[in-house]
């Protein structure tokens, strides 16, 4: 049984601690025991914060769990395996290495932290803890995005030649942090950095970067932005985000990637194929999303006694360097920056 401490119960806390219940209802052994916000009104409250995107969430009853709303307290009174982070990214390095050295597995929310020093010291905490800790890079689980990297790495329509990788949404409202830059990072950290993960984790680390961005509301930081990643083989692949799209917009992703012998566009959560010669095809997904997905894969990873090797420290680690260098692009006019 792997007992769980979730700390963070906003929109993200409760995506995760919905996904959890359905794990414990089909049967794997996970049962989340405690809760932490240091909002105590967070975890009285039935109703499902709102987010960006519709994760399938129902309302929850909190009255079953222990709850805390100091981190602390909770990681020294609660007899746990694993804890949960989804809290603002300024407080992610130093919840997830006090929970490492508590002797704990961590499972931490997307960006892995403001800074590559911070997650540098995540990552050298898990190496002394010899406990796990993994990253909710929840694109690496997608079901759309997945297919797309089984078509890079089979070569099935040869190598990519060009890629474009979209994230576009409305301002957030659900959390006042999030249009805080020192606090969150702006667009560029929290919602720009699922794509130049997921270009990373599709064609390695580029080895330059070119980023024009603009801010947009007061004190966020880059609210829009467009980069292009340089690669060796003259491969074109460019990334955008934009989270001021107004009036009933909501939120879109998608990417649309040409290979040799074809293309992939995935729009409107279905992914179409295009193969040079013969008929398109739409590819069959799971309709299971990412954070059900890596929620799963982690348990299970620990029930098993198995190393994760998905989303590692030391890979997402990589993507914060090519945020990083992204952002001193964009505050050189789009300069070209070398990653480093």
């Amino acid at each position: 049984m792997i007992r769980i401490g979730l700390i963070g119960l906003g929109f993200m806390g409760r995506t995760h601690l919905q996904n959890y219940i359905r794990l414990e209802r089909e049967g794997v052994p996970v049962q989340v025991v405690a809760l932490c916000d240091m909002n105590p009104l967070a975890m009285e409250a039935g109703s499902f914060g709102e987010g960006n995107i519709d994760t399938g969430a129902e309302v929850i009853d909190f009255s079953g769990y222990a709850r805390y709303t100091s981190y602390e307290d909770m990681i020294r009174q609660e007899q746990l395996d694993m804890v949960d982070i989804t809290l603002p990214t300024y407080l992610h390095e130093e919840v997830s290495v006090h929970a490492l050295r508590a002797g704990l597995h961590v499972l931490c929310e997307k960006p892995m932290a403001m800074n590559v020093e911070e997650c540098e010291g995540m990552a050298e905490a898990a190496d002394a803890s010899g406990k796990q800790l993994m990253i909710g890079q929840c694109l690496r689980f997608w079901p759309a995005y997945e297919y797309l990297k089984e078509l890079v790495q089979a070569g099935t329509y040869g190598a990519a030649t060009s890629g474009v990788f979209t994230r576009l949404s409305d301002t957030p409202t659900w959390g006042a942090w999030l249009t805080q830059g020192d606090k969150s990072g702006g667009a560029m950290l929290d919602m720009h950095v699922h794509d130049t993960d997921m270009i990373q984790w599709l064609f390695g680390k580029p080895s330059q970067v070119s980023s024009v961005a603009r801010n947009v509301v007061p004190g966020s930081g880059y609210d829009i932005v467009s980069t292009h990643y340089k690669y060796e083989d003259g491969k074109v692949i460019n990334g955008q985000a934009d989270w001021t799209m107004g009036g009933d917009f909501g939120f879109e992703m998608g990417y649309r990637v040409n290979f040799e012998r074809g293309n992939v566009v995935f729009q409107g959560n279905q992914v179409k194929v295009n193969p040079h010669g013969e008929p398109a095809f739409y590819a069959e997904l799971s309709e299971d999303n990412g954070y059900y997905r890596q929620l799963k894969y982690f348990v299970e990873s620990l029930l098993a006694d198995k190393q994760t090797d998905k989303a590692t420290p030391l890979s997402t680690l990589e993507s914060i360097q090519i945020v990083q260098a992204e952002i001193a692009s964009a505050d050189q006019n789009g300069a070209w920056v070398p990653v480093k």
